[in-house]
């Protein structure tokens, strides 16, 4: 599969793609376990705010694997289409600069809604 850089559409290959859809599953791990600590070992009910952050780290993963698209490298001008991890390549275009860093904003935002649902939702029950 050959991927190519479009500014605000897709700036990772699939090596990248592949790490971030693992740091998805990892992190989501790791929500489900701290949940089931947190209901096991009767926390209080406000520690269950803790979820948010790998709820968050998951929603970040699964979500830039699903755009093809990494929210580290778009606020930083680079991109890395190639079948290595980290081999980037910088963007000097203005206007494509902009487009990446608009993507990465809607990746995060969109993250941390998600995160908050999930948090929300282990308080409801």
């Amino acid at each position: 599969m050959k991927t190519k850089y479009i500014p605000g559409v897709c700036n990772i290959g699939p090596a990248e793609i592949k790490m971030r859809e693992r740091v998805g599953w990892y992190a989501l791990g790791a929500t489900a376990l701290l949940g089931i600590v947190l209901v096991a070992s009767d926390a209080p009910e406000w520690s269950k705010v803790v979820l948010f952050f790998p709820a968050t780290v998951s929603a970040l993963g699964f979500l830039q694997a699903w755009f093809h698209f990494c929210v580290a490298y778009g606020t930083q001008g680079l991109f890395n289409v190639s079948d290595a991890v980290a081999k980037t390549e910088s963007i000097s275009q203005k206007e494509f600069r902009k487009k990446d860093q608009q993507r990465s904003i809607m990746i995060i935002v969109s993250a941390v809604v998600i995160g908050m649902v999930i948090t929300a939702s282990a308080f409801a029950s």
